[in-house]
């Protein structure tokens, strides 16, 4: 099971790298666009850290399934974050009240989830 986790982990690290591309291009190629650019940003921060949760869980250096969460984690609230950035810019309008400010929050609590993952004991 943890594998499979980990291999949708890496496909979803690897949209979020090319969302993040797509984004960086879209605001350098537009008028106003810092919301772009701080989406992307986000993006392919987050993509680079599920990939290293990935690897880390892969080899045991953290605990798996709360490494798992945490990574699960960047992606969702990166997509809450990048969504709502993208969308106002685009539309006029964000996801849903408090939708960027959420996703921020949900980032802070996986970094601390990851972190818990890394003090937890190895599985044998």
């Amino acid at each position: 099971m943890e594998f499979r986790l980990l291999r949708i982990l890496i496909i979803l690290a690897g949209v979020m790298g090319a969302d993040g591309v797509i984004l960086a291009a879209a605001s350098a190629h537009q008028a106003d666009a810092a919301r772009l650019a701080a989406a992307s940003s986000m993006l392919l921060f987050h993509a680079t850290a599920v990939l290293a949760v990935a690897a880390l869980a892969e080899r045991g250096v953290i605990h798996a399934l709360i490494g798992i969460g945490s990574a699960f984690g960047f992606v969702i609230a990166a997509a809450l974050f990048a969504g709502d950035l993208t969308l106002r810019q685009y539309a006029g309008h964000g996801l849903f009240p408090m939708a960027a400010p959420s996703g921020g929050t949900l980032l802070i609590v996986s970094w601390l989830t990851l972190a818990v993952a890394a003090a937890w004991p190895r599985q044998g």
